[in-house]
């Protein structure tokens, strides 16, 4: 319907305020419409944050060659405790006295502190910044009066993380955080399976030191007999030079037992955090000590979240990730707000009784950066630099497991044969020792059962102490006892 002159004139005020209704209308419309464009165009830009994080592809483990063999259980049983199962309180006190005082570990542990500061530092980045200023000015022209005045000022800055890239950088130093907890995990595990180790090769030499000591009483009560037996004219020079030579032999033998001993006494102090030479392990032999252990049960499906080094490993994957989602949104405009209060007096008791305001909203876009775009190039690199290091770390696990158990399955068929080794050469020297006074047998032949006896003992006491460090080796590279964990991206 047309209106006419007269009724759009009698009508003006209707007219104007519907015109004004409509207009309303029409923006509030053409609002919506913008804050919609506005927030298809954000959810398109997130995507521009690079790649989402998903574990990299690894070479699947399907089975291990020795888990038959050694009747390994598909249930977890080792506890984070697992040196406990050996029995031998010494040893407990070691371990413990070097958990708390390990220079190395006590390192591990001061990282994962940074590292948990280092987060909070990249949270304040993404805070309101706020300062104060207050100054003052004295000026004075020749022959005229002193002009002095007092200012004072109030500025609030903040960078508003629209896109999500100060959040990045949060998240990275979390995974970093995270890597570093378990880099802390992977030392504790490594600590106590090198004193364990350090501890039974002690215990290996303890008890080669007693037999070398038991060898040398029978070389030197032969050496006294031939000794007499030369006196008499009864056995020639020949006999007494060949007996003090194998003398001489178990001695330089014993001294060198002698000085591995205080070496690896001095390797273990330093893991418990003594000075080298201060450390004193008194002697027992490992037979008496530490007895061979049931192999921990589980060979975990769950390996690649169970061990330290893994996990770790992991998290600097994930932690590159975000790095790259940073750079990505550093390509996008950065908004930031800066407001502004301040004034100027002359005198300091006008200071606060007026104020100046001013906002300043600003836009950065960054049309030509070069530096944005080689940080991004860095930052892809720096991703696929740690899915590879990953990829090595796991499959460096693998062969570190297959390993040993190879070790454990072989070193218990060596122990068989070597009892029974042991036992025929021992029944063979004692004959031979029998037939000795009745003068049957030849000083060479002596000599020969003696030594073939003792290197029988000393490579099953050597086996023995081998069992017990491939049994803490397994234990170490099944993670330890550690609990699995999921690497996941947290928002």
């Amino acid at each position: 319907m047309w209106l006419t002159a007269e009724q759009l004139g009698s009508n003006k005020s209707d007219y104007n305020g519907l015109r004004l209704v409509k207009l309303g209308a029409s923006l509030g419309v053409r609002n919506a419409l913008l804050f919609a464009t506005f927030m298809i165009f954000l959810s398109a830009c997130s995507s521009l944050s690079g790649p989402e994080y998903k574990r990299p592809d690894v070479t699947v483990k399907k089975s291990w060659s020795e888990n038959d063999a050694l009747n390994v259980s598909g249930i977890e049983t080792i506890r984070l405790d697992w040196w406990r199962n050996f029995d031998d309180p010494f040893l407990d006190e070691l371990i413990s006295k070097a958990l708390t005082n390990n220079l190395d570990l006590r390192i591990l542990a001061a990282r994962v502190g940074v590292a948990e500061a280092a987060i909070g530092q990249a949270n304040a980045s993404r805070l309101p910044t706020i300062d104060a200023a207050l100054g003052a000015s004295f000026q004075k022209a020749e022959g005229g009066a002193v002009n002095r005045s007092v200012s004072q000022a109030v500025a609030l800055g903040w960078e508003i993380d629209i896109w999500g890239k100060l959040k990045k950088g949060v998240s990275a130093q979390s995974a970093e955080f995270n890597a570093t907890e378990a880099d802390w995990r992977a030392g504790y595990l490594t600590l106590a399976s090198n004193v364990s180790s350090a501890y039974f090769q002690i215990r290996q030499f303890d008890e080669q030191i007693h037999r070398q000591r038991g060898a040398l009483v029978k070389s030197r009560a032969i050496l006294s007999i031939y000794d007499l037996r030369y006196e008499e004219g009864l056995a020639p020079k020949t006999q007494v030079i060949q007996q003090q030579a194998e003398v001489n032999r178990l001695d330089i033998d014993l001294l060198e037992l002698q000085r591995l001993r205080q070496l690896t006494e001095n390797a273990l102090g330093t893991l418990l955090g003594v000075p080298a030479g201060d450390l004193n392990i008194p002697e027992q032999n490992l037979s008496d000590t530490v007895k061979v252990i049931a192999v921990p049960g589980g060979l975990p499906a769950d390996l690649l979240s169970r061990r330290p080094d893994i996990v770790a490993a992991e998290y600097r994957v994930l932690q590159a990730y975000e790095l790259l989602g940073q750079a990505h949104l550093a390509k996008l405009p950065s908004i930031s707000l800066t407001t502004n209060a301040g004034n100027t007096s002359a005198e300091l008791s006008d200071l606060l009784k007026s104020w100046i305001f001013g906002l300043t909203p600003t836009v950065s876009i960054p049309i030509f950066d070069p530096n944005v775009q080689a940080r991004l190039r860095v930052s892809e690199a720096q991703s696929k630099l740690a899915e590879e290091e990953y990829r090595a770390t796991v499959m460096r696990a693998f062969e570190e497991v297959e390993n040993e158990l190879v070790n454990l399955a072989n070193r218990r068929l060596q122990h068989t044969q070597l009892l029974v080794r042991r036992d025929q050469l021992q029944l063979i020297t004692e004959q031979i020792e029998a037939q000795l006074a009745e003068g049957l047998v030849t000083q060479l032949q002596v000599f020969e059962s003696e030594r073939s006896l003792l290197d029988a003992e000393l490579r099953l006491l050597e086996n023995h102490q081998l069992l017990l460090s491939n049994t803490v080796a397994l234990y170490k590279v099944l993670g330890g006892g550690w609990p699995p964990e999921d690497v996941v991206k947290t928002d």
